[in-house]
């Protein structure tokens, strides 16, 4: 037997070995369910491929100092032995070791007892998983009902307010323009009554003679009882101003003093129209 064929027979015994012992469970379980007859034919056959593995390993020793001193064409020879066998042996399906219906049976329950186990575990593991993620979603639905009926509130409330305020701010504004129109009408009655009293004391309207025989003396003729005031003067021509400033003159007849007309023309305060003399308007002082 050469060095390739104990190699090709070490393989064989090492994969069977293998196979066995991933397929037989220890001992003392099989004895728990297996006959011993079953156990003592897994025994034989257990000592019979040890003793066929030892063997090879043996002739494996012999022949090591020999390999040795192989040529090189030899060992390229053996590489390529070794690589076809290897794809035969990926190719080959692994064979039972032992082929008593028993043995197989008490294995076959005993591996899927373990994974029954396995399986057990794994689904407490995800029930427990799963329970715990109802949990955390049942609490993060609950702060998101929160929190909405929290946004809902506020919502509600700054509309409010914002109406509240807008209703304010209307009503002020209102209010205030009220005020300041109060103010400014009463500030224009106060200030007529003090053009009206200081006109009144300043620019008298002219008087009748009187009895005593100096002014009889002095005046030429009487003034006229339908003359109107300079306050009055003064108040036609800011109404014309204000009621027709697209035509603003008034026309100036018998009622109107000419010394009135005169100062109110020298100081500026009033001016003729270009083409009528008889028409004056007040002067823009804006």
């Amino acid at each position: 037997m050469d060095a390739d064929e104990l190699l090709h027979n070490a393989r064989a015994l090492a994969r069977h070995a293998a196979e066995c012992a991933r397929v037989v469970p220890p001992q003392a379980a099989l004895g728990m369910r297996c006959s011993e007859a079953a156990m003592g034919q897994l025994l034989d056959e257990c000592e019979e491929q040890f003793s066929q593995l030892q063997q090879l390993q043996n002739e494996i020793t012999m022949t090591k100092s020999d390999s040795l001193e192989t040529s090189r064409d030899e060992t390229v020879n053996r590489v390529n032995a070794l690589a076809a066998e290897l794809k035969q042996w990926m190719e080959t399906e692994p064979k039972l070791l032992s082929t008593n219906s028993e043995i197989l049976l008490t294995v076959g329950k005993e591996e899927l007892l373990q994974l029954n186990t396995q399986l057990e575990m794994v689904f407490s593991c995800s029930q427990a998983k799963r329970n715990k993620l109802k949990e955390v979603l049942k609490s993060e639905q609950k702060w998101l009902e929160e929190k909405r009926e929290v946004l809902m509130a506020v919502t509600e409330q700054v509309t409010a307010l914002q109406q509240e305020n807008d209703k304010l701010s209307e009503t002020s504004v209102l209010h205030d323009m009220k005020k300041k129109i109060q103010k400014v009408k009463e500030y224009q009655d106060h200030l007529l009554d003090t053009l009206s009293d200081v006109l009144e004391e300043h620019f008298p309207l002219p008087q009748q003679a009187g009895n005593t025989n100096k002014k009889k003396k002095n005046s030429s003729m009487e003034p006229r009882k339908d003359l109107i005031s300079l306050h009055n003067i003064l108040e036609l021509l800011m109404n014309k101003t204000v009621e027709t400033p697209h035509e603003p003159y008034v026309v100036i007849d018998e009622t109107f003093w000419p010394p009135y007309i005169e100062m109110l023309l020298r100081y500026g305060i009033a001016s003729r129209h270009p083409d009528d003399y008889c028409r004056i308007r007040l002067e823009a002082f804006y």
